[in-house]
């Protein structure tokens, strides 16, 4: 997105909003004074607009139920809602124009090109049980008005599935990482199918190394294509090639800025910090500067021959999950990492403890059947500590005990 567009995009935002005076986002602007829509630049939004949080949005709903303070025209002119998944807090509805939804679904326009998807030769599952969250939704409907076959996994079971998957003779998989491996494990016992393509999101892994090698595997060598987004920004970024660990924001559809997760600034290429989002194509239900939560390394890419802003790694992890233990910052994606590169360990929950005033994390891995436990346990054990110069200690548990997940997996227990 040029920087022309970008600015002609958020001024036409910015008068959505303040043609509602009494709504969180026209405060926020008003406010700090962002008065004028036609004179606003980018910097001087960044500068003056506060950053939006999880909390306020909440807060929002429940003083201005059910649906908040934001919404900028007629509540029979919204023909969709969808729902946050809670991972990180309460669930919250959201509701959408239809002018609102399509520019979603030409998001996931991009996402399918990027992935070199062909309606001629592509048929498209997706594993997903229908629920309210916008990311499924809007991956459907955008494959079905492209003009693909698309077939909805549903209620069913994982074998019912690859059943599915075999008879529809489908050839791209739509998941989350988790559940890529949990149905390549599956498919793995004796089913065959043309799966070719496997798009993943809803967590970190798409873009860990170890993970994408193992779904890749699981799946007689498929491409495995990394996406985020989430409910309250719409689809956010793809990896924008094959054999590329960096997510590309998606051109146009949002202002983005990681800034530092102490300074609040801006950071500068190859550091870390939070993503922060305004939705520069989602007029009447936005969200200013954003806090996602995600921590993510700030880079540079190329999609479509134009140059945006990159997420080295994808989503590392979220700025909440972080647990220092002994000094060393460890997040969910990096433990993901080295336990993905053990085709032994079919499941894994981390316990987080507090002894003596400090916390403390200890891994309960799920083995198949076949494997020697002491000897697998000594080398996760070792390759925990050398990657995070902490002794991490490892203990099995009977086969199957641990549940696998269809959705985003939430494998930390604080006890």
């Amino acid at each position: 997105m040029t920087e022309d567009n970008e600015l002609n995009s958020l001024r036409r935002l910015i008068r959505h909003q303040l043609g509602n005076p009494n709504s969180l986002n026209a405060t926020k602007l008003i406010s700090n004074g962002i008065v004028d829509a036609d004179k606003v630049t980018r910097t001087q939004f960044i500068d003056n607009c506060p950053f939006t949080t999880k909390s306020e949005i909440v807060l929002d709903h429940k003083k201005n139920p059910p649906f908040g303070s934001n919404l900028t025209t007629h509540l029979n002119a919204y023909s969709r809602l969808s729902k946050t998944s809670g991972t990180s807090g309460e669930s919250i509805s959201w509701l959408d124009t239809s002018e609102d939804w399509s520019n979603m679904l030409d998001a996931w326009d991009v996402i399918y090109n990027t992935s070199q998807l062909n309606t001629e030769r592509d048929v498209i599952y997706f594993d997903f049980s229908l629920g309210p969250f916008l990311g499924f939704w809007t991956a459907y409907e955008a494959a079905v008005r492209k003009g693909f076959l698309t077939v909805p996994g549903g209620g069913l079971s994982s074998d019912a599935r690859i059943q599915s998957i075999i008879d529809c003779s489908a050839t791209v998989l739509c998941c989350t990482p988790t559940y890529a491996m949990r149905l390549g494990e599956v498919k793995s016992k004796g089913s065959d199918t043309n799966i070719n393509t496997i798009i993943v999101a809803g967590e970190p892994g798409g873009s860990i190394p170890s993970i994408r090698a193992r779904i890749s595997k699981l799946w007689s060598g498929a491409k495995v294509i990394d996406h985020h987004g989430m409910t309250e920004v719409g689809p956010v970024s793809v990896q924008n090639h094959i054999d590329s660990f960096t997510l590309s924001l998606i051109p146009g559809f949002h202002l983005a800025e990681v800034i530092g997760i102490e300074s609040g600034k801006e950071v500068d290429i190859n550091e870390e910090g939070e993503l922060v989002l305004t939705t520069l194509k989602r007029n009447h239900n936005a969200l200013l500067r954003y806090k996602t939560g995600d921590l993510v390394k700030k880079s540079t890419s190329n999609i479509n021959g134009k140059e945006m802003l990159g997420l080295e790694g994808g989503v590392l992890g979220r700025i909440d999950d972080m647990v220092v233990v002994r000094g060393v910052n460890i997040y969910p994606s990096a433990i993901d990492s080295v336990m993905g590169e053990y085709e032994q360990v079919t499941e894994y929950r981390v316990l987080v403890k507090e002894e003596r005033c400090m916390k403390e994390i200890e891994i309960l891995i799920d083995l198949n059947s076949s494997t020697e436990e002491e000897p697998l346990i000594n080398d996760i054990e070792e390759n925990l500590r050398s990657v995070f110069s902490l002794r991490i200690p490892v203990k099995t548990l009977k086969n199957g005990e641990l549940e696998s997940f269809e959705f985003k997996a939430n494998r930390w227990i604080t006890e």
